[in-house]
């Protein structure tokens, strides 16, 4: 018979929501300053953030496993309960993780009194949801994830702004790029000429140079040519 992959996913939740709680409870015999508890710390919360990412993926995978395999409606009904149970564990974590769920643990992870038969710690619900009934931890659920949605969308739109301000800010770099560029063409154009220009000014100084030099010579043979017509 083959695999079922949503039944896969919900143990696999399981199991690392279970593992979770065992890590919390390990975590909190350290005190909060040592670097054991900080490395933890760091550990579960990397773990959390995985647990979260797959319960969020239960409910739509369920939606298309019902589909493909044609599932009864109490089935869809009892798959939906266990995704239930796995938000109040994820929201159980939650508070623990946060150091305020003290008693929480303490009911999860350690044996209750002798005055009360022992508990499956797994099993055992916040006193906020000991009252609700499945419909209206459906309820509470759908609310959670309406505003978790809700959250997401608003991040969508935030960074939709951010990669158009990058565009933005992109194309305004290339057209400033092509200006400075164009402005380089004519520094080199302008510097160019301005060689050009200085080598015939150069040159035009030279040659008045020697224009004044024959001008002498001329007026020096007019004045020998004046001189020797003198008589004596």
């Amino acid at each position: 018979m083959p695999s079922d992959p949503w039944m896969s996913k919900h143990d696999s939740c399981a199991k690392l929501g279970h593992e979770l709680f065992v890590e919390l409870n390990k975590r909190d015999k350290h005190p909060r300053t040592s670097s054991a508890y900080t490395k933890l710390n760091s550990q579960i919360r990397t773990s959390m953030k995985k647990f979260s990412s797959d319960v969020a993926q239960l409910k739509p995978m369920l939606i298309q496993h019902s589909a493909s395999h044609r599932l009864t409606q109490r089935e869809v009904e009892r798959r939906q309960i266990m995704i239930d149970e796995l938000s109040s564990k994820q929201m159980k974590l939650e508070l623990a993780f946060r150091n305020e769920g003290d008693n929480i643990r303490q009911n999860l992870m350690s044996s209750p009194p002798t005055s009360r038969p022992a508990t499956n710690p797994w099993l055992d619900e916040p006193e906020e949801f000991q009252n609700m009934g499945n419909q209206n931890l459906r309820t509470h659920q759908q609310r959670v994830i309406a505003q978790q949605d809700e959250g997401l969308d608003a991040l969508s739109r935030v960074i939709s702004h951010q990669k158009q301000m990058a565009v933005d800010i992109g194309n305004e770099c290339d057209t400033q790029n092509e200006i400075i560029d164009d402005i380089g063409d004519h520094m080199d154009k302008i510097n160019d000429r301005l060689i050009k220009e200085t080598r015939h000014i150069k040159i035009v100084d030279k040659k008045s140079n020697t224009c004044w030099y024959w001008v002498i010579i001329v007026l020096l043979f007019i004045a020998i040519v004046v001189v020797a017509a003198v008589p004596t």
